[in-house]
């Protein structure tokens, strides 16, 4: 067998062919290792090559990522958008929607809150959906337990009010925090305190737990931009570009 100059076999063969265009089962041991070292050579010379392929790999991960992303809100659109036990924001007859799963505990939901809050405010078409998804522990759990009631015995405007309030809260959330913040509301803090642990609130979570597993959802925030799916916190001017492109 003669060997064709390194880089183009390199490249040529071992990088551009399909698999069975290359038959390493046609070569003689010899001519195998000897192949091999061309490309462990070439490899070596022009290590370059190797992030390329790496850059290759990724976007087309992400690529591929990114279309199951549009699977999952598909086969979950009802529970995401038309969702009557969720807190329902911004215009509720804009262009786009946008759903957040998130965590009064997380850092990066608190640092995102600003910037949703300004998205809203600047787009003026935008309809924002929370999703009450407590995974970091018991005080994650009280919080929006104590949302919840809030929304379920107070109503909308109340419930905005608690879900700010505690996205900036600094310190432990406790019943007693928890009883001093809606006394400052003026909320009848008895009634949601008593709500709190009932049934309804439970199956909120609970819904908001499995659809979150369903859609592969393991970390907060996780926002549902129309069909498209951002996992992780994203900068105000981010998600304008993202509300752009859908509009594009």
């Amino acid at each position: 067998m003669k060997f064709a100059p390194l880089a183009a076999l390199a490249t040529a063969a071992a990088f551009a062919l399909p698999a069975q265009a290359l038959d390493l089962s046609d070569m003689s041991t010899a001519e195998r290792e000897a192949f091999q070292a061309e490309i462990r050579a070439y490899l070596l010379e022009n290590p370059e090559v190797i992030m390329e392929a790496v850059a290759v790999l990724e976007q087309r991960q992400a690529q591929q990522q990114a279309q199951a992303d549009v699977t999952l809100v598909e086969n979950n659109a009802d529970a995401l958008f038309n969702d009557a036990n969720s807190w329902v924001g911004g215009n509720p007859e804009g262009d786009i929607t946008l759903v957040e799963f998130m965590d009064y505990r997380c850092g990066y939901c608190r640092r995102a809150f600003p910037e949703v809050e300004n998205l809203v405010e600047l787009d003026g078409n935008i309809r924002v959906i929370v999703k009450e998804y407590p995974i970091l522990g018991e005080q994650s759990m009280l919080a929006a337990r104590f949302a919840i009631a809030t929304l379920q015995q107070a109503g909308d405007e109340a419930y905005k009010q608690v879900h700010d309030a505690l996205m900036t809260f600094s310190g432990d959330i406790t019943e007693t925090s928890l009883r001093r913040l809606g006394d400052g509301f003026g909320l009848d803090v008895e009634t949601i305190m008593g709500h709190m642990d009932s049934d309804a609130v439970t199956d909120v979570i609970a819904a908001n737990h499995a659809l979150a597993q369903r859609m592969n959802i393991t970390g907060t925030p996780t926002f549902v931009m129309q069909d498209q799916m951002l996992r992780g916190y994203v900068p105000l001017d981010a998600m304008q570009q993202i509300a752009a492109d859908i509009r594009g």
